[in-house]
């Protein structure tokens, strides 16, 4: 979940206790979160099937190799061993920064993304 995202999470759950949700229209009725108007019309078909078949896109498997090497490295205590490590999760940064054609965002470090998210909420 993404700093702004937290933001936006922790102001409705202020705005609920506070009563500030209690006579909305459509209160009590089902939302629809299948919403694929994001997907081109000739993918959603492709999409749908991968979706049921639990394969995810490259650049979130990557992701999720990231964090996950990103935790290991902290367990490391052998010096050659980190450095091994680092630069393979150096080497998988610049592949998803590639796929990405954009730079990793704070959600990709969840350390810092909850000091920001406290420091914004105050």
């Amino acid at each position: 979940m993404n700093i702004i995202t937290k933001v936006a999470e922790e102001k409705i759950r202020r705005a609920i206790e506070n009563g500030e949700f209690n006579n909305l229209k459509g209160k009590g009725k089902p939302i629809i979160f299948e919403d694929e108007t994001w997907i081109p019309k000739e993918l959603r078909s492709a999409y749908r099937v991968l979706k049921n078949a639990g394969c995810i896109p490259p650049e979130l498997q990557l992701r999720k190799e990231i964090i996950s090497l990103w935790d290991l490295i902290s367990t490391i205590g052998d010096d050659k061993e980190r450095l091994k490590r680092l630069r393979e999760l150096n080497f998988k940064i610049l592949r998803l920064n590639m796929l990405r054609k954009s730079p990793l965002s704070i959600e990709d470090f969840p350390r810092y993304e909850q000091q920001i998210f406290e420091k914004i909420i105050g």
